[in-house]
Parts: structure tokens; sequence; C-alpha cells
């Protein structure tokens, strides 16, 4: 998983991992992003302490963390702040980023 930056914010498209240090939750969401990215070898997610950034924060209408904010297209699609499991954010996956699941020749 790679840190957001400013440029990524940006961007049309991201999936962006929002946690906090110390929620215990939000470890085991982690755990979960990172078996999803050991399958694929690839990073795809990026990861945010939301205590850096407040403006953000406030300004997404984040409620709590864990989130995994789904961004397509300029415009935040989803926030997911019940992980339940790795099937639930395949299913997510699936929906938004269906090129995961292309054969890749």
């Amino acid at each position: 998983m790679n840190e957001i930056s400013k440029e990524v914010l940006e961007q049309q498209e991201y999936l962006l991992y929002i946690y906090t240090p110390f929620c215990g939750t939000c470890h085991i969401a982690r755990t979960m992003l990172d078996k999803i990215e050991a399958v694929h070898q690839e990073n795809i997610f990026y990861e945010m302490n939301a205590s850096l950034y407040p403006d953000f924060m406030q300004d997404n209408k984040i409620e709590s963390v864990p989130c995994l904010v789904i961004k397509k297209g300029h415009d935040i699609k989803e926030k997911i702040y019940a992980f339940q499991s790795t099937g639930n954010i395949y299913r997510y996956l699936l929906e938004y980023q269906p090129e995961l699941f292309r054969d890749k020749k």
C-alpha cells in the first residue's frame, strides 16, 4: 500500500484506505487489504492516516475509521465502513476495478 499524496488526491480515481494508528478494527481491515494486494501482487490501495488529514476528513464527511473510499471520475462513489470480510471488499473491487480480474498476458 502506498501512502496518499496531494497529487493522488487530485486524481480522478483511487481506492483509499483511511485509518488511525491505534484503532484495532483498522488493523484487521488493513490485513484484509494486504491479503488482496498479495494475491494480485500489486499495490491497489492508497492509505491515509486520518489524524494527518483533518480537512479531507471534514470536506468528504468521513464518519469513522476504518473507511475505504472509492473515487471514480472526480466523485466519491462509495465510503465503506463495515469491511466485514475479504469477500465483501472483492465485491466492490469487481464493480469498480474490474480490470484487476482480467487475464494478464
